[in-house]
């Protein structure tokens, strides 16, 4: 009798500890789905912004056409990157897309802001400095997004490689999410604004 209570005891200390496993785990999981999700509503406001600052800036700079069809271009790839990353935030493959085509992005935007040191009538306009303000207010909240999402995916992977919850993560497929990091020196800089 005593080893039917014992046996019973451990069955039910072993799925309670593989129920708990997975629960926390998809819990996890959606924490940094949820946390990419806010990456890409500032993404997307970013992503806005950037046709009226190019269309702003057209207007002065007829002889830098080069410039502000390189920085839509990176607008477009970066887009692109994120559609593919919303799809499933966390994968390594996504997520190195998406950090390169924001490094052009960053970078070509970072040319702009450049050249246009060189217009002093379109530092002047008032519709620029809108704009550059509100990419720059952009910049700072894509980075706390960023920042959310990495701690939400650390502590995800640091739950799906513990024990005894990595056992759950290797029965059940969860894989190793990952980090959305700065790809380039120029991600690390938001696009220098000066008006």
């Amino acid at each position: 009798m005593g080893l039917l209570i014992f046996s019973v005891a451990l069955v039910a200390i072993v799925t309670a500890i593989i129920i708990n496993g997975y629960n926390d785990l998809v819990k996890y999981r959606n924490r940094y789905k949820n946390a990419y999700s806010q990456i890409d509503v500032q993404l997307q406001r970013r992503y806005d912004l950037i046709p009226n600052l190019v269309e702003t800036a057209k207007g002065y700079m007829k002889h830098e056409r080069e410039t502000l069809e390189a920085v839509i271009a990176a607008r477009n790839s970066a887009i692109n990157a994120s559609s593919r990353a919303a799809q499933n935030p966390g994968d390594p493959q996504s997520m190195q897309q998406l950090g390169n085509a924001e490094g052009a992005l960053t970078g070509a935007l970072s040319r702009l802001m450049v050249l246009s040191e060189s217009y002093p009538e379109l530092k002047a306009d008032r519709s620029m400095t809108q704009v550059m303000e509100e990419l720059s207010s952009t910049e700072n909240r894509i980075a706390f997004a960023r920042q959310a999402f990495n701690d939400a995916v650390t502590l995800y992977n640091t739950k799906s490689e513990s024990f005894p919850s990595n056992l759950v993560a290797n029965t059940f497929n969860f894989t190793v999410a990952e980090l959305l990091a700065e790809a380039t020196p120029e991600m690390r800089n938001a696009p220098r604004v000066s008006f």
